[in-house]
């Protein structure tokens, strides 16, 4: 197959698999106990206050309508207004993402570099100290809750220590000007180095946070493909001409061994992304994750899905990205 009709096959598959999550999250959020409209007004709401109100969000019309109603609205790109603030979905979403696509960069970053040197280190020193650490961190490390692990960070690092800030992305005062929403870069971009400083310090602990969980899961990966590399022949042959072991290791072996690697990076990149939710919830990170249990608190159906629908865009178009670099680097995966 070619590369043209293997990328075509991949976003027609991802069409209907997106479709059939609009829907389950459309059911799961109607058959879950509870009114949205009484937790918007209140329980001493009069009773004709919230059939109005129900007519008006459209909770009144039958379940098949209603999910017609918001997937024509989803193919023509509106994600409707949300049920407390009236605005617009995909304005609140945009305002909010920016935040939680800066902190998902820097956990992925700190989760690459720990991951891959960690574990292909571990694998030159198989057996040793390093390869016996790494195994027991790994373990460790994924067995914590990310959001105890955060607030174990604030209370060292924030309360203790007093190092770093435990809450927000910036200072009130320090804010820069907006170009994409992302303090860090706008800072560098508009040559703020204040705000790029106070930002910096701001991102630390969250992204910390995150990445360290995330960096277990590449670490297991990288060490288990690479033991599995480094007894085939072709790691044999270069070893008996005489190349330096680290050359054997970074330029053969883990080059080879990064096709299963590339596919779980992909997935644990749209699993930090929903992991913020979390994240963001423990360190008042205003981002789209914080942004969803808000809404999820007072029963903000049209926002709930809308949050959601992003979140299966970007989980499906970073799967259709790693599938196609996956091809591009090995031709195999297309058959």
């Amino acid at each position: 197959m070619s590369l043209k009709w293997y990328i075509i096959t991949r976003i027609l598959l991802a069409i209907p698999m997106f479709f059939i999550l609009l829907f389950l999250i459309f059911l799961v959020l109607r058959i879950l106990p509870g009114d949205p409209v009484l937790a918007m007004l209140g329980g001493k709401a009069p009773l004709s206050v919230i059939e109005a109100k129900r007519h008006e969000l459209g909770y009144d019309k039958p379940l098949l309508n209603q999910f017609g109603n918001y997937l024509v609205g989803i193919i023509k790109g509106d994600l409707g207004r949300s049920a407390l603030t009236k605005r617009p979905i995909a304005d609140e979403i945009a305002d909010k993402l920016p935040a939680t696509i800066e902190l998902t960069i820097f956990g992925f970053i700190i989760a690459l570099v720990i991951g891959i040197f960690w574990g292909a280190e571990a694998t030159k020193r198989h057996g040793g100290v390093l390869d016996i650490t790494g195994r027991v961190y790994a373990i460790f490390i994924y067995s914590i809750p990310v959001f105890w692990l955060g607030m174990l960070f604030q209370w060292l690092f924030g309360v203790q220590l007093k190092w770093l800030p435990i809450a927000g992305r910036i200072s009130p005062l320090l804010k820069p000007d907006k170009i994409t929403g992302m303090y860090l870069f706008d800072s560098l971009f508009t040559w703020n180095i204040e705000a790029l400083k106070d930002a910096s310090l701001h991102i630390i602990l969250p992204s910390l946070a995150l990445g360290l969980i995330i960096s277990s899961v590449f670490l297991r990966m990288v060490r288990g493909n690479m033991v599995l590399m480094l007894s085939q022949d072709f790691v044999k042959a270069a070893r008996a001409r005489g190349i330096k072991e680290n050359r054997v290791i970074y330029r053969h072996a883990l080059k080879n061994a990064f096709v299963p690697i590339m596919t779980v990076m992909g997935l644990q990149l749209a699993a930090l992304m929903a992991g913020a939710v979390l994240t963001e919830t423990t360190f008042s990170w205003p981002g789209i994750g914080s942004y969803l249990v808000e809404k999820i608190r007072y029963r903000d159906f049209p926002a709930i899905q809308g949050t959601i629908a992003v979140y299966a865009i970007i989980v499906v178009a970073i799967s259709i990205v790693v599938d196609i670099i996956n091809a591009l680097v090995d031709p195999r995966v297309r058959y």
